[in-house]
């Protein structure tokens, strides 16, 4: 940590995954990116309650946090038994459930000129991404930074509320809301076995980011416009 301070490093992007097993990540990552046009951050508030709904109905617990920016993060502490593929394929299946619950107001969408609501980025789950860590200060003005919440707080949560100044105190007199991580280690069965029923509809795999090989069953990675005008 010295030495990315010395580095002039703000905020914290650790890997989904501990040592010694680099290939299976102990984490879910539900990363809710409102879209400008179409979305604010009550939107963001209300997708994350129906985030909570949909683990627990797959029998997951989920613990959010502000992302310091625009969004919510949920973290779901999960075995160590499937890897990066399986593990996004388990957050594409809960991103689509969250869409079906919350029609306009959530999407898993992954083109930008798709999506309507509030993004569920599935693919924040893939093998080289990274997510901001709880208590991490961002770069912003006025110093805000990505905070655990209880389920109960996440409604009337407002962006600004979390910040250098005070966040210190609040977690000394609060507590952290997400000291039960550890203690609730959960399963993906359930969630897979939703992507497969998805996938037996007729719902096959979305664009993975670009940097990564072609898949299978991935579909074409151009966005639908341009797709069009290739046609």
């Amino acid at each position: 940590m010295a030495y990315g301070l010395n580095l002039g490093v703000i905020d914290w992007n650790p890997w989904a995954v501990r040592s010694p097993d680099g290939d299976h990540p102990d984490e879910l990552r539900i990363d809710l990116d409102p879209t400008p046009e179409s979305s604010d951050w009550n939107d963001v508030r209300d997708v994350a309650m129906c985030v909570r709904e949909v683990l627990d109905a797959h029998g997951l617990v989920g613990f959010p946090k502000t992302s310091g920016s625009r969004g919510i993060h949920v973290y779901v502490r999960i075995e160590q038994r499937w890897d990066f593929i399986e593990v996004r394929r388990a957050a594409l299946a809960l991103a689509r459930e969250v869409e079906r619950r919350m029609p306009g107001r959530a999407t898993s969408r992954w083109w930008k000129e798709e999506r309507v609501g509030v993004f569920i980025d599935f693919n924040q789950n893939a093998r080289d991404r990274t997510i901001a860590s709880a208590y991490s200060v961002r770069p912003h003005p006025d110093g805000w930074v990505s905070a655990p919440l209880e389920w109960e707080e996440v409604p009337d949560a407002e962006l600004g509320d979390f910040r250098l100044d005070n966040v210190p105190k609040r977690l000394e007199e609060k507590g952290d809301p997400s000291a039960g991580l550890e203690e609730n280690v959960g399963s993906l069965d359930a969630l897979l076995e939703l992507a497969a029923r998805d996938e037996k509809e007729g719902l096959g795999d979305a664009p993975w980011p670009p940097n990564f090989p072609k898949q299978k069953g991935e579909p074409k990675r151009v966005a639908p416009s341009r797709a069009k005008k290739e046609e």
